[in-house]
């Protein structure tokens, strides 16, 4: 049954290629280590969260029953993939954002570990605030992706972390004793960012725990924002593909007081991020914040000027298509004559691809480990 189960999950929206999964070891190893807390949790007491592809939400489903499961994907592509595998349990689970309404009375909670220890301090500490007491979680990963810094962030919210034994290169980590401090929420974290690039004296910067660089400027967004200056003049209208922290949405609004931007990202930690770094500098009201799969929600003929910073990885997985796939469709969604700025490792050599799907593409610029690119569209 579990087997049948698992092997129907699909990655999609996400890439898919015959070496990428929908499922792995770790699925199976934190459902497994869970099996006991299942049989007897009650409807409704049950979260999981940062479900890659859906295995944890439907595995619990379909082999152990459960029923009124609270989930959260930070990514957008993870819950259109479990939407989409979830058939017949489409019934069985509620997404929630991350606040009380998703933890709230919870006795166990299943968690696939996140790469981001920031972004794991901010989940644990959620969860000790809002959940039962006497709550349990279990957090899974790949061991080559965890580290011991995983344990000592979860002993900041919970009183006793046990490890559990390794299987298939999978291992879990199990906390109880929630410490319900009335310290406030450690997220989001700020700072003011006082750099060269940027077109301000100072740029206020408020980052959740899942954003890419936290309220950091990461050395690719430093790179693209010194061709500010050249980026489409006339420019009514500008996206922000992928816009993490909303540092480019931000520079770009307060260089070019007439120019209106939306920010996009599939990431719930990133619009948020966005919404409140654009407000803290004052230009909230001409940037707008979206969580969006790519450019597929974006009309046709609708921007004078893209600008990304894409990443180079799905959750753990590293594949150059990641990228691409967020460029694929800025040909329609630009105007005629519009501009996609883009700032990427060197070795990926996307120059080719944006000549083909976009249009004239030049490089614009090239340090010792970023290119920037400019594409025009015909």
């Amino acid at each position: 049954m579990s087997e049948h189960l698992f092997s129907a999950l699909r990655r999609w929206p996400d890439i898919e290629a015959p070496n990428l999964f929908a499922v792995d070891a770790s699925d199976r190893l934190i459902l497994d280590e869970a099996e006991s807390q299942l049989a007897d949790i009650q409807p409704g007491e049950l979260v999981i969260m940062g479900d890659n592809y859906g295995a944890l939400t439907l595995g619990a489903a379909a082999l152990h029953g459960c029923t009124g499961i609270r989930v959260f994907q930070d990514s957008l592509v993870g819950e259109l993939a479990l939407a989409s595998n979830a058939g017949d349990l489409a019934d069985r689970y509620r997404t929630h954002t991350l606040d009380r309404a998703l933890l709230a009375d919870a006795r166990l909670v299943l968690l696939q570990l996140p790469r981001s220890l920031a972004e794991l301090d901010e989940w644990a500490q959620a969860i000790a605030r809002f959940a039962a007491p006497d709550v349990t979680v279990i957090a899974g990963g790949r061991i080559k992706h965890m580290t011991l810094a995983m344990n000592e962030v979860l002993v900041r919210s919970f009183d006793v972390v046990n490890v559990g034994r390794a299987r298939q290169k999978s291992r879990t980590l199990t906390a109880m004793g929630a410490r319900r401090s009335l310290e406030r929420p450690r997220y989001p974290a700020t700072s003011v960012l006082r750099e060269p690039e940027i077109p301000v004296v100072e740029l206020a910067v408020s980052a959740h725990g899942g954003a890419f660089a936290g309220a950091t400027l990461d050395i690719g967004t430093r790179f693209l924002l010194t061709f500010l200056p050249e980026m489409k003049s006339d420019a009514a209208s500008a996206i922000d593909l992928g816009s993490g922290t909303g540092v480019l949405a931000a520079s770009l609004a307060l260089a070019r007081p007439d120019l209106h931007v939306v920010a996009i990202d599939q990431s719930t930690a990133a619009v948020a991020s966005t919404r409140e770094t654009a407000n803290a500098n004052g230009v909230g009201a001409r940037i707008d914040a979206f969580r969006e799969d790519a450019l597929t929600e974006r009309p046709t003929a609708s921007a004078d000027l893209i600008v990304c910073n894409p990443p180079f990885h799905s959750g753990a997985t590293v594949h150059a298509a990641v990228a691409l796939r967020m460029l694929a469709d800025a040909r329609r969604v630009l105007k005629p004559g519009g501009e996609l700025w883009v700032v990427f490792n060197t070795y990926l050599g996307y120059r080719d691809y944006l000549n083909r799907t976009v249009g004239p593409t030049r490089q614009a610029g090239r340090n010792s480990k970023f290119t920037v690119a400019v594409s025009v569209r015909a």
